[in-house]
């Protein structure tokens, strides 16, 4: 034990006679000291005393998805500087190759007695009804950023999705084409649904008939792989332009027209959705809806301390437009 008290002291950077202080309850131990000290225990993993386990932890859970989609890496490293400046601790929670779930990162964070979780691109409902009830009935402060499911009673920061899809829809058509196809995530994912949503309402608002523009919309994952696959499919109904529901799936099309002879732009206009980093450097430069990726992530943090604050609303919903950057990867319509 008292190598761990040693940890935690250079953590805190204060001497282990300090450390003793705080855990035993003593006076003389100035405040911004004692939360040094009572962050540091949470980071060691040491118990807090029993009479401190009532108060927040500084440390904040960031749960994504994975690190290797790169809108997720600039989420994460945004919400990461911005959670520092404000003194709190995160603590990044990403799947990994051994299957390391949703589940097992709330259950480690909740024994450290957490302060909050922001949810990147994934949901506490991932991890189940249970875990879901747990940090209901504790009242841990969340944010859902770009939630994959729908969710009720949590505060939410998201693009608007719709009018991604119609903003790139527009921009096809403005070039001439008529026959334009959509790549979407897999069924259920909340966001996708809503790009559908976008798409049905433009198709709608131009005449098409449902029975028409449905064979033109594809689900895939949200790899390259994905895109390619589904690209086939699309291109039998004729399509000359595909909107994507990732940069990474608007990749695999891209890759699969190569696979079909096909060039882009000239035989294939391609939109992706996210503006990740190196977009820009890719053959062609995608066309691509670019999230605020820095301002969402400061309105998920405000919103989160708010909440820790008591001075939010665990209910509020902060939505933010898509910016559609044009580059190489669209042009007129092939002849």
């Amino acid at each position: 034990m008292n190598r761990r008290i040693s940890e935690v002291a250079a953590y805190a950077g204060v001497s282990t006679a300090t450390v003793g202080r705080v855990l035993n309850g003593r006076t003389g131990v100035s405040a911004p000291t004692r939360e040094a000290v009572l962050a540091a225990l949470d980071v060691c993993g040491i118990e807090r005393p029993v009479g401190m386990r009532g108060e927040r932890a500084a440390l904040i859970g960031l749960v994504v998805p994975d690190l290797q989609n790169p809108v997720f890496s600039a989420f994460s490293e945004a919400l990461c500087v911005l959670l520092d400046r404000r003194g709190l601790i995160p603590v990044l929670c990403t799947h990994s190759q051994d299957g390391v779930s949703e589940a097992h990162y709330i259950e480690m964070l909740l024994r450290q007695n957490i302060g909050g979780i922001v949810f990147v691109g994934a949901s506490y409902a991932d991890a189940g009804p249970e875990h879901g009830r747990v940090l209901r009935e504790r009242g841990i402060p969340m944010v859902l950023v770009n939630a994959a499911d729908e969710n009720s009673g949590v505060a939410q920061v998201r693009v608007d999705d719709a009018l991604a899809a119609e903003q790139a829809l527009a921009h096809l058509v403005a070039l001439g084409h008529e026959r334009i196809g959509m790549v979407l995530g897999p069924g259920g994912h909340v966001p996708s649904a809503r790009k559908l949503a976008g798409f049905a309402a433009f198709r709608s608002r131009r005449g098409d008939a449902p029975e028409e523009w449905r064979r033109l919309v594809a689900h895939a994952l949200f790899t390259m792989e994905g895109g390619a696959t589904a690209l086939p499919r699309l291109l039998a109904e004729g399509v000359t332009g595909v909107v994507c529901a990732s940069d990474a799936l608007a990749l695999g099309v891209i890759r699969g027209a190569r696979r079909q002879g096909l060039r882009v732009p000239e035989d294939l206009s391609v939109v992706g959705f996210d503006d990740s980093p190196y977009m820009v450097a890719t053959d062609p430069p995608l066309t691509t809806a670019r999230q605020p990726v820095q301002a969402m992530a400061a309105a998920a943090v405000a919103a989160l301390v708010g909440q820790i604050e008591g001075r939010a609303d665990a209910n509020d919903l902060l939505m933010f437009d898509t910016e559609l950057i044009v580059r190489g990867s669209t042009a007129g319509r092939p002849r």
